[in-house]
C-alpha cells in the first residue's frame, strides 16, 4: 500500500485589487471588491498631544512669544486628499521648502519623469501663493515636450485672481499668444467674470477692449455680462458704448439685454432715454412683465425720482400689464416718503377696489405720510380702516399718530392713544412719550407732565435717562432753551435731576450767549451736592473764560486733572485763548502741548502753533511760510498763533524778527493796526519778563540773594 501523501498547506495568494483589498496606507486608499470599487481615504493616526503644564505667573517670560514665534500652520493631509499622488508629491515639495521657490524645490521636481498640463492645473487649483504658482507654471513650461493647455492657463488665472493679482491675470492672453496658444472667448470670459464678481467695472472694460484687439467677438451672453458689470459699478457711458458695439456686430438683443440698459438708465435718472430703449424693446416683441416694471419703479424710488416712477407706471398701464401687490406697495411707499401722500392714497384705494390684500406696512407708510402732511384726521381714518381689516396697530403706527396729534394740540387724544399702547402690551418707548412731554411743556401743563413721568416710572422707564434725552431734544432749537430751563426748575423741586441734565442746559445756555445763567446753574449744582464731572467743568471753563474770570477757569481745569480726566477740546481751546489774551503765553503753550498729547485729534490751530514755535528757530521767513500754509488751509492767524510767534522769537530769535512777521501780517491785512500794537506790547512785556527771570536765576545761582535782601531790595520777593 503506497504511503499516504501528506497534503501540502495551501499557498496563500498575494492579494491584489481583483481578489481583495490591499494593505492600506496614507497615500494608497483602500480598495474593496473587484474592478469597480469604492475608494476610501485612510486618515493618518494622530498621536495625542502631551498635557501642557499648569500656567505659573511667576515663571512667565513676557519676551517668550517674540523669541519663539509659533510656526505657520501646515496643511493637513485631508485638505489635499482629492489630489493625485504626483500632485501631492509636488505640494509636499513646496511644503518642505517652506513655500519658497529655490534649488531644493527644483531638485525635488526634477525627480518626476513626466509633467502633464493637467497635473499643472491640478496643483495650481489648490495653490495659494501666486509667486510660487507662477514659478512652478514657468518651470513646467520649460520641460522637454511640455505644452500648456487651456486648463493650465485657466488654473493660473484663477490662482492669481484668488490671491489679489488680478492685474497679472489680465496679462495671460498675451502670454498664451506668445506661447503659440491664442486665447479663446472662454479665457476672456473667465477674466470678465472674476472682475464682475468683485465689482471692478473698469477692469471689465479693459479686458473687453483687449478681447476686441485679439479679434474675438463676444456672444450675446458675454455682452450682457459686460454691460451688467459696467452698469452695477456706475459706468453707464461705457455700458452704452459696449451696447453700440453689440449692435454693430449684428447681434439680436434678448430681454435681459434691454433690462440691463433700462436699469442703468433709471439709476442715472435718464427717463427719456430709458423710454426709448423700452420702445425698442417693444419692437423686438420683448414686452416687460410686472417684475421688470417693479424693478424699474424700485430703482427710481431709491433715487427719489417720483416723476419717473409715475411715467413708468403709465407705460405699464399702456402695455396692459396688471400691477401686483409688490408694484403697488413699492410705488405707494415711494410717493408717501416723497411728500405725495395723496397720490399714494389714490393707489391705495385702487388696491382696495381690486381686492388686493394690503399689508400693515402699507397702512403705516400712509399714516406716517398723512401725519407729515398735517392731515391727522385722514391718518386716524386709516387707523380705523386698519383695525376694521383685522389688523392690530403696532408702535410704528401709533407713534406717528401720537406725534401728529401733539402737533395740532390734541394732547388729550394723544394721551388716550398712549394708554391704548399700554393696554395692548406694546411696550412704548421714549419715542412714544417724547411728543407728549414736549406738548405738556409748551402748554405749561406741568402737573400732567409729572403725571406722565410717574406713569413712565411704573412702566419701567429710566426716567432720568429719558429726561436727559428730552432736554437734549428740546435745546436743539436755541429758542426753546429758556423753556427747558423753566421746565427743569419745576422738575428739580420734585426730585428730578442729574448731572447730565445740568451739563446739557449749561451747554445750551452758553450757545445762546447766556453765560451768567450757565454759571449760576454750575453754582446751584454744587450747592445741591451734585458731583460735577469733567463735562461739567469743561462747560464751566468756557463760560468763565467768556466772563473773563481766568482764575476760576484755571481752578476748573485743575479739578479735571485731579479727577484723572481730560478737558474737552473746546475747553482746551477756550482756556488757551484766554491765557494768551492776558499775556500768560508760557502757560498757554503748555496747554497746547498737553491737549495734543491727550486727545486723538486736536485743533489745527494747536498743531500749527507748535509748527510755528519750531519754525522760529529758522527765522521770520520760515515762520511766514508756515503762515502761508495755514492760509491755504483756511485758517487765518489768531491769538494762539500770534502768541506762539512771540514765544518762539523771544526764545530763539529777536524782537525785530517777531515785528517783521507782524508787519507782514499787517501788510496782508490779516491783522489790524490795533492788534499789531497790542501784540507789540505783549512782545515787549514778554521779553522783559524773560530777561528778569534770567537775571533772577543768575542772582540765585551766584548766591547774591542775601546781599540784595540786606540792602532792602524787593526784587526777589516778586
Amino acid at each position: 500500500m503506497p504511503p499516504k501523501s501528506v497534503p501540502l498547506p495551501a499557498k496563500p495568494y498575494k492579494p491584489y485589487f481583483f481578489y481583495g483589498h490591499r494593505k492600506p496606507s496614507q497615500n494608497r486608499p483602500v480598495v474593496y471588491g473587484g474592478l469597480f470599487s469604492n475608494r476610501q481615504v485612510l486618515k493618518p493616526p494622530q498621536s495625542p498631544l502631551p498635557p501642557s503644564p499648569p500656567f505659573d505667573l511667576r515663571k512667565w517670560d513676557p519676551h517668550h512669544l517674540s523669541q519663539n514665534p509659533s510656526p505657520p500652520p501646515i496643511p493637513t493631509p485631508h485638505q489635499h486628499s482629492k489630489l493625485s499622488p504626483i500632485a501631492r508629491f509636488i505640494i509636499d515639495a513646496f511644503r518642505k521648502s517652506q513655500y519658497t521657490w529655490g534649488p531644493s524645490v527644483v531638485f525635488e521636481l526634477n525627480k518626476l519623469r513626466r509633467v502633464t498640463a493637467s497635473l499643472v492645473a491640478e496643483v495650481l487649483k489648490v495653490q495659494d501663493d501666486p509667486i510660487l504658482a507662477s514659478k512652478f507654471f514657468h518651470w513646467a513650461g520649460k520641460q522637454k515636450g511640455f505644452k500648456h493647455n487651456f486648463a493650465s492657463y485657466n488654473a493660473l488665472a484663477y490662482c492669481l485672481n484668488r490671491n489679489g493679482r488680478f492685474r497679472v491675470a489680465d496679462q495671460l492672453p498675451e502670454l498664451m499668444d506668445s506661447q503659440g496658444k491664442p486665447p479663446t472667448e472662454k479665457q476672456f470670459e473667465i477674466l470678465i467674470r472674476m472682475h464682475a464678481d468683485k465689482n471692478r467695472g473698469q477692469r471689465v472694460y479693459y479686458v473687453y477692449q483687449k478681447m476686441k484687439n485679439f479679434g474675438i467677438k463676444p456672444r450675446v451672453f458675454l455682452y450682457n455680462r459686460i454691460m451688467d458689470a459696467l452698469v452695477k459699478t456706475g459706468y453707464l457711458d461705457l455700458a452704452l458704448s459696449v451696447y453700440e458695439d453689440f449692435r454693430g456686430d449684428g447681434l439680436v438683443e434678448e430681454s435681459i439685454t434691454f433690462m440691463i440698459l433700462i436699469k442703468g438708465l433709471c439709476k442715472a435718472g435718464k427717463v427719456d432715454e430709458m423710454l426709448e430703449v423700452l420702445g425698442r424693446m417693444r419692437e423686438m416683441f420683448c414686452k416687460p412683465d410686472v417684475f421688470a416694471y417693479t424693478a424699474m419703479i424700485k430703482i427710481l424710488v431709491s433715487k427719489g425720482n417720483l416723476d419717473g416712477c409715475l411715467r413708468v407706471w403709465e407705460e405699464m398701464r399702456r402695455d396692459g400689464v396688471e400691477p401686483d401687490v409688490m408694484a403697488y406697495v413699492t410705488l405707494v411707499a415711494g410717493l408717501c416718503k416723497g411728500g405725495r401722500v395723496q397720490r399714494g392714497y389714490e393707489l391705495f384705494k385702487e388696491m382696495k377696489k381690486k381686492g388686493i390684500l394690503i399689508e400693515r406696512v402699507t397702512y403705516g407708510v400712509l399714516i406716517e405720510g398723512f401725519v407729515k402732511d398735517g392731515k391727522v384726521g385722514s391718518a386716524c381714518g386709516l387707523l380705523k380702516d386698519l383695525i376694521d381689516s383685522g389688523y392690530r396697530a403696532d408702535l410704528g403706527i401709533y407713534n406717528p399718530l401720537i406725534e401728529g396729534m401733539c402737533g395740532v394740540k390734541l394732547i388729550d387724544r394723544a394721551y388716550k392713544l398712549f394708554q391704548v399702547t399700554v393696554q395692548e402690551g406694546l411696550e412704548p418707548g421714549f419715542a412714544t412719550v417724547k411728543p407728549m412731554l414736549l406738548a405738556f411743556a409748551e402748554m405749561r401743563r406741568m402737573s400732567d407732565f409729572c403725571k406722565l413721568l410717574e406713569q413712565m416710572q411704573k412702566l419701567g422707564f429710566s426716567v432720568n435717562d429719558d429726561l436727559s434725552k428730552f432736554f437734549s431734544f428740546v435745546v436743539e432749537k436755541g429758542e426753546r432753551t429758556i423753556m427747558a430751563v423753566r421746565v427743569f426748575n419745576e422738575l428739580k423741586v420734585k426730585g428730578y435731576g442729574s448731572v447730565l441734565i445740568y451739563n446739557i442746559l449749561m451747554g445750551a445756555l452758553h450757545k445762546t450767549g447766556k453765560v451768567k445763567q450757565a454759571l449760576s446753574l454750575f453754582q446751584e449744582m454744587k450747592d445741591l451736592n451734585f458731583e460735577p464731572d469733567s463735562s461739567t467743568y469743561s462747560n464751566a471753563i468756557i463760560c468763565y473764560v467768556e466772563d473773563e474770570n481766568m482764575k476760576d477757569a484755571c481752578i476748573c481745569h485743575n479739578k479735571i486733572i485731579e479727577m484723572s480726566c481730560v478737558p474737552s477740546i473746546d475747553a482746551y481751546y477756550s482756556l488757551t485763548n484766554g491765557l494768551c489774551k492776558i499775556g500768560e503765553i508760557d502757560a498757554a503753550m503748555m496747554l497746547v502741548r498737553d491737549c495734543l498729547g491727550n486727545v486723538t485729534n486736536g485743533p489745527m490751530e494747536f498743531k500749527y502753533a507748535l509748527t510755528v514755535l519750531h519754525a522760529c528757530k529758522s527765522g521770520a521767513e520760515k515762520v511766514m511760510e508756515v503762515l502761508n500754509e495755514m492760509m491755504q488751509e483756511g485758517l487765518p492767524p489768531d491769538n494762539i498763533i500770534c502768541s506762539a510767534i512771540i514765544s518762539g522769537m523771544c526764545k530763539y530769535r529777536t524782537i525785530e524778527e517777531a515785528r517783521k512777521v507782524f508787519a507782514n501780517l499787517r501788510t496782508r491785512k490779516l491783522l489790524t493796526e490795533a492788534n499789531v500794537i497790542i501784540y507789540d506790547e505783549l512782545l515787549i512785556e514778554y521779553m522783559e519778563k524773560k530777561a528778569a527771570d534770567l537775571v533772577l536765576s543768575g542772582l540765585k545761582f551766584f548766591g547774591l540773594e542775601s546781599k540784595l535782601k540786606a540792602g532792602g531790595s524787593t526784587l526777589l520777593s516778586r
